[in-house]
């Protein structure tokens, strides 16, 4: 019979599908080579070992020809019932047909197994020094032996998952923050699988570091923190950061502006203002020529943070001139002759 699969998983031959599950849980989590870093090849092997052994039992197809036929009958060309045969040709991902006659089983990736439970194994375990998501290696093609040879050329590979859609949600932000920089903590919910299988919900604690100078706008991705769902690659998490606006200024890009009402007589004769920087300093502006209605004047690098760290904005001052409502007859006839009038 080859491989006993039953005696890999440690479960009996009636074992039905939460025994399967069960078993491979405990199993995979115990050999994963990333848990062994002393003895990887052998781990490995094991790991490679659990991971067919459950993709066979777990397939009710797959099942019934590794029962009556066994290890050499699953992976041999060969199957002498038209029944099963026919089922298989519904199983393309992991079997082949040639003609109406034959049946072939090819092992899947473990790593693509144990995804299904866990998501990748760099997620479960913390990272690895297997590249990209944790994958280092490849179950073994038909025969046992890795690398031995691929499929034929009309076998349909197993399709890569599907992404789930990104998710997006804001940040808001004060405008102190985004002058500053700072730290957020945003607390997360999303749904991953049990210990068998099924879905559940968790916590978790996503951090951000804001940088001086984000502008509205600016997204902050944490890669596949959506839920986990068999068959999906979890979606990507987006914060964008929005702005709170604040009770002093308002952003124009880089710089500040600050909107000063000033009266007649005050845009006549001088004004002084005085401000309280973003960061908590005190900025005194003396304004001793005639303010215009709608003038503005510029204080150089007193505004929003850039890319280049030695450079600001510009805090621009923006005048509005408060009219009078009514001038007595008196106050009319003194203006004129202050002013030169006729």
């Amino acid at each position: 019979m080859g491989v006993d699969y039953y005696n890999v998983l440690k479960v009996s031959r009636n074992a039905n599908e939460d025994d399967l599950k069960k078993s491979y849980r405990r199993l995979a989590m115990k050999y994963h080579p990333d848990k062994n870093p002393t003895s990887k090849t052998e781990a490995e092997a094991k790991f490679k070992q659990i991971s067919e052994a459950y993709d066979v039992l777990c397939d009710p197809l797959r099942r019934q020809i590794y029962d009556q036929h066994g290890e050499e009958g699953l992976k041999s060309s060969d199957l002498p019932s038209a029944a099963e045969t026919a089922a298989a040709k519904q199983r393309s991902y992991s079997s082949s047909r040639r003609d109406d006659s034959e049946f072939r089983y090819y092992p899947r990736d473990a790593e693509d197994i144990f995804a299904e439970f866990f998501g990748t194994s760099g997620d479960t375990f913390g990272g690895g020094s297997g590249g990209a998501g944790g994958r280092r290696f490849k179950s073994a093609e038909p025969g046992g032996q890795a690398n031995k040879k691929t499929p034929p050329a009309n076998i349909k590979t197993p399709p890569a998952n599907r992404k789930a859609p990104d998710i997006e949600s804001t940040l808001a932000c004060t405008l102190e923050e985004l002058y500053k920089g700072g730290k957020k903590k945003m607390r997360i919910s999303r749904l991953v699988p049990d210990e068998f299988g099924k879905p559940k919900t968790v916590q978790e604690i996503l951090k951000i570091d804001i940088k001086p100078g984000w502008k509205k706008g600016t997204k902050i991705t944490f890669p596949e923190k959506g839920n986990q769902e068999p068959g999906v690659t979890p979606a990507d998490l987006t914060f964008v950061v929005d702005e709170k606006p604040h009770p002093v200024y308002t952003r124009d890009g880089n710089d500040l502006v600050f909107e000063k009402k000033v009266s007649l007589i005050d845009a006549l004769t001088g004004v002084t203002v005085s401000l309280t920087t973003l960061d908590g300093r005190n900025l005194t502006i003396p304004v001793l020529d005639i303010v215009k209605p709608g003038q503005e004047i510029v204080i150089p690098n007193e505004g929003m943070p850039t890319k280049e760290p030695l450079k600001r904005g510009d805090l621009r001052v923006r005048f509005e001139i408060l009219f009078p409502s009514r001038l007595t007859s008196e106050q009319k006839s003194d203006l004129k002759r202050v002013l030169g009038g006729s």
